[in-house]
């Protein structure tokens, strides 16, 4: 029996020190593996992010902060991670994270998930679970949950 060698990692991130651990851990084993490594950055949009009264401001303003936002999180990644010869693409996308990164990797034929056991967002962990744990429940591809 050959051993199992990922082909396709992808890494979620969200910028916290537990995501940017298991970037650094993903990226080393794309690069042991010679796999192409996707790092994805999945925001939420806030719901109610314009208050409790008035009209919303136009979608433009919402997709101009979630790009910055997602913007910031990748370059923090790519500069706090090792990515000497490794194939990597960087990926935004916007929802639900563990629905996304779910759907993401299915898209990609993914071998590996790797995401940290924590992210940013405690009241999100505090109202629906972390993302992680939901993952591992959901996802079709196996998941790496790094401390």
């Amino acid at each position: 029996m050959d051993p199992w060698s990922p082909n396709v990692i992808v890494a979620a991130t969200d910028g916290s020190e537990q995501s940017l651990r298991a970037a650094n851990a993903a990226a080393a084993l794309a690069r042991t593996n010679d796999a192409h490594l996707f790092i994805v950055t999945v925001v939420r949009p806030p719901e109610g992010w314009w208050g409790i009264v008035g009209a919303p401001p136009p979608a433009e303003s919402l997709g101009n902060a979630l790009a910055d936002a997602q913007r910031v999180v990748l370059e923090k990644t790519v500069e706090a991670v090792d990515l000497s010869g490794v194939r990597f693409d960087t990926v935004e996308e916007v929802g639900d994270p563990a629905n996304q990164l779910a759907a993401f990797s299915e898209e990609k034929e993914a071998d590996l998930m790797v995401i940290g056991q924590r992210g940013a967002g405690l009241v999100e962990r505090i109202m629906v679970g972390s993302v992680a744990d939901r993952l591992v429940h959901i996802a079709t591809v196996p998941v790496l949950v790094v401390p």
